[in-house]
């Protein structure tokens, strides 16, 4: 085409040119006679022609409007803004006011041109346009038979698809979904690009001449291409006749409405931007083809608009259900937010195409198409890959029983980092996408962005970040696992001591603090705040904290030294601060005791004077007995000796019991009793259990030898008269109880009466 021009218009140069010689003239004028006389090439130099008129008139229109502007623009003043430092306001209305000249200036225009086609001043070949509308419909005839046959015969395998998604199987449901979709849309573009070969083969060989190709014919199978492949888009999303193979989560009736509105939608619009526009250039004139893309997608907006206003509250209905059943705080908010503003990016999508068509008609769809294929991909490879990881995290760390006979808390303490790394990893992706997002639709590149000096800081810094986040995950885990493998009595190692579990335990404590605040440096120094100020100023803040909590300080100093006295460890009973019972809880400042009521109490270290501890080496119960002054002394001795044979001859008793009885002997001549002290060494927190014990056999063995056991009388005085008579005492006479059988009371046995008190944690606080 261009050739034939060429020769044209050099024609047309030879025969105005004055100096031009004879010979070139006349070669000149036989080449345009020729093309005039060939049918074929007269049409397409007229259409080169109407071309070359119609940017012209471009030209000029764009030079008008530029000196337009010019003069209209006031000189700039000294101190005024140059060009380049224009507001942002000002740059707004700047390219509103363009944009709404191009669209009266396109408006005119193509109106002026379809009136000239109109009136006749444009001739057009009706015979050869005919022939010409004949192949193309035969083109798209056999197009699109071949494309529904296709379809057809495949039909069986996008059933077989759906089918082996839905079956039930011990495999991931998702994974089995994600090759389903991934199998049909290869499977789809494939007839796709098939049903297109194919016909461009029928346009070549079959349809019109044999080995060409008219433009018409290409332009519909290039818009039937691109159109076709975005309409599988949509049917990957919705999929109205294969539940398994629809990646939204929408009833069949609903994806087959929001599928059919945006296939209709998008061949509206991709069939006539890419092949009505072009032809209406081809054979009319550019401007009307300016005219008609215009008109074109001022319908679609008004379509578009009238279905998103029509499904506004239907969806946004649907978004906040998902939101409430939604299990990440991310997904919830960004659900909630797109449930309230949904309809508005929507309108605003397709606004944009019509505001874009009359800024850059020339690019205007691919564009458009460019950027919705773009974040489709991110929303979707976003969704895929975030709903993978979370089936596949979700699932939790599985260790072996031997591993979790050594550490019993270390499934656990890997299963807790699950939430909060979900959390981070969601947050990432949705970082990750609204980037390619923005890259898709506006100036901004996100490869070029990483690629310069503030973007590679940023990507390794959160590099960095993640890297050092994670290694200190692994170094916790690891010792926290080490100390609670030493604490586990199970792990071949024995039970650990009471000083051990309470040295590890404030270790632990100590290491996580540390771990914390170094890790939480080291993250601020890498994304660039300088941590000397900080650590300078959390010096002076400590100081002035020291100053101000002197109480606090000298509960720290204190607890150290009665740690490293190796005074108090938990499980251990004992008198701290006036309270006796057994340490629980040990910190660095506090104490934690729970009484013999049962009752917490958090005792400071300041206050702790003096620590009784009743747990260390042995202990002792001492128990002091007093009989009546008509008693041999020397028996009660043999019955407290017999008592204590007694309790020894209990093997759990004997277990408790480290020396033989020490009779100390008579302690007190008391008021109404002769004391007798004996001491039993016990092991250490036994020494109640077994008191109480002995107590009790040594109850049954007084009363069976009559020895006494004296205890307060009372003497009771009924009164007298004036003259010394006493009343007399009113008496009630009260029958005996009858006898058990045997003539005297059973004794109960030891197994019935038997205690169940705990060594070292059942104690006597008045001990």
């Amino acid at each position: 085409m261009t050739t034939v021009f060429s020769a044209a218009v050099f024609a047309q140069e030879s025969a105005e040119g004055a100096q031009s010689s004879e010979g070139e003239s006349a070669a000149s004028y036989a080449s345009l006679a020729d093309i005039l006389e060939d049918d074929e090439a007269r049409e397409r130099l007229v259409n080169e022609l109407r071309e070359l008129s119609g940017q012209e008139q471009e030209r000029a229109q764009e030079q008008e409007q530029s000196d337009r502007a010019e003069l209209e623009e006031p000189p700039l003043l000294p101190g005024a803004e140059a060009p380049e430092e224009v507001s942002f306001a000002r740059r707004i209305a700047h390219t509103t006011q363009e944009t709404a000249q191009n669209f009266v200036s396109q408006l005119s225009t193509g109106m002026e041109a379809l009136s000239a086609v109109g009136s006749g001043d444009q001739q057009i070949d009706k015979s050869a346009l005919t022939a010409a509308a004949i192949n193309l419909a035969l083109v798209i005839l056999a197009t699109v038979v071949v494309f529904f046959v296709l379809r057809r015969l495949v039909r069986p395998l996008f059933a077989a698809a759906n089918r082996w998604s839905l079956r039930d199987a011990r495999g991931s449901p998702l994974l089995r979904r994600s090759i389903a979709v991934l199998g049909s849309a290869l499977l789809d573009f494939a007839v796709i690009l098939a049903a297109f070969l194919i016909g461009y083969l029928l346009a070549i060989f079959v349809i019109g001449e044999s080995g060409e190709i008219d433009e018409r014919e290409s332009l519909f199978l290039n818009a039937f291409l691109v159109v076709e492949v975005f309409k599988a888009f949509l049917r990957m999303l919705f999929a109205d006749k294969d539940d398994g193979l629809r990646l939204l989560p929408l009833p069949a009736e609903q994806a087959a409405y929001w599928n059919a509105w945006l296939a209709r939608l998008s061949s509206f619009i991709g069939y006539g931007i890419l092949l009505i526009v072009p032809m209406i250039n081809f054979n009319v004139s550019p401007a009307v083809g300016r005219l008609a893309a215009l008109i074109i997608m001022v319908l679609a907006f008004l379509y578009a608009l009238m279905i998103i206003l029509q499904n506004k509250a239907l969806v946004s209905e649907r978004l906040h259900e998902r939101a409430r059943n939604s299990d990440s705080g991310v997904v919830r908010v960004l659900l909630g937010m797109l449930a309230k503003c949904w309809h508005i990016l929507a309108i605003a999508y397709f606004a944009a195409l019509v505001i874009l068509t009359v800024a850059r008609p020339d690019d205007a769809l691919p564009f458009m198409l460019g950027a919705s294929l773009k974040t489709l991909l991110a929303i979707g490879i976003g969704l895929f890959v975030s709903v993978v990881l979370t089936q596949l995290v979700s699932r939790g760390f599985k260790i072996n029983d031997e591993t979790r006979l050594r550490f019993p808390m270390l499934e656990a303490r890997l299963n807790s980092f699950i939430p909060t790394a979900l959390k981070v990893i969601r947050v990432a992706i949705v970082i990750v996408v609204l980037g390619f997002i923005v890259d898709a639709w506006t100036p901004f590149s996100l490869a070029a962005w990483i690629g310069s000096d503030a973007g590679g800081r940023v990507v390794g810094a959160a590099v960095s970040v993640a890297i050092i986040v994670t290694l200190a995950m692994v170094f916790w885990i690891g010792a926290a696992s080490w100390i609670e493998q030493r604490l586990n009595p199970e792990t071949g190692k024995g039970e650990p001591s009471a000083r051990e579990k309470t040295l590890l335990t404030i270790f632990r404590n100590a290491l996580a603090i540390t771990l914390i605040v170094m890790t939480l440096m080291i993250v601020l120094a890498e994304i660039g705040i300088n941590i000397g100020p900080l650590i300078a100023g959390a010096g002076v803040l400590g100081l002035a904290i020291g100053f101000g909590a002197q109480k606090l300080v000298q509960d720290i100093i204190t607890g150290v030294f009665i740690q490293l006295e190796n005074a108090i460890n938990t499980g251990e009973v004992v008198t701290a601060g006036g309270i006796t019972g057994t340490a629980e809880r040990l910190t660095i400042r506090s104490l934690g005791i729970r009484d013999l009521s049962g009752t917490y109490h958090v005792i400071p270290f300041s206050s702790v004077d003096t620590v009784s501890n009743y747990m260390r080496g042995f202990g002792y119960h001492v128990g002091e007995y007093g009989v009546a002054y008509r008693e041999d002394i020397d028996e009660v001795i043999v019955r407290l000796r017999e008592a204590f044979a007694e309790l020894i001859a209990d093997p759990d008793q004997k277990a408790q019991v480290l020396e033989d009885l020490e009779v100390h002997g008579v302690t007190a001549l008391a008021d109404s009793s002769v004391n007798i002290r004996v001491r039993i060494k016990t092991m250490p927190g036994s020494q109640w259990s077994v008191g109480r014990a002995y107590n009790r056999l040594v109850k049954y063995h007084l009363d069976a030898a009559g020895i006494e056991i004296p205890f307060p009388h009372l003497t009771m005085y009924f009164g007298e008269d004036k003259e010394g008579n006493a009343p007399p005492a009113p008496l009630l006479v009260q029958r005996p109880k009858p006898e058990k059988k045997g003539g005297t009371a059973e004794r109960v046995t030891d197994e019935q009466a038997a205690t169940n008190a705990k060594p070292g944690e059942d104690y006597d606080e008045a001990d």
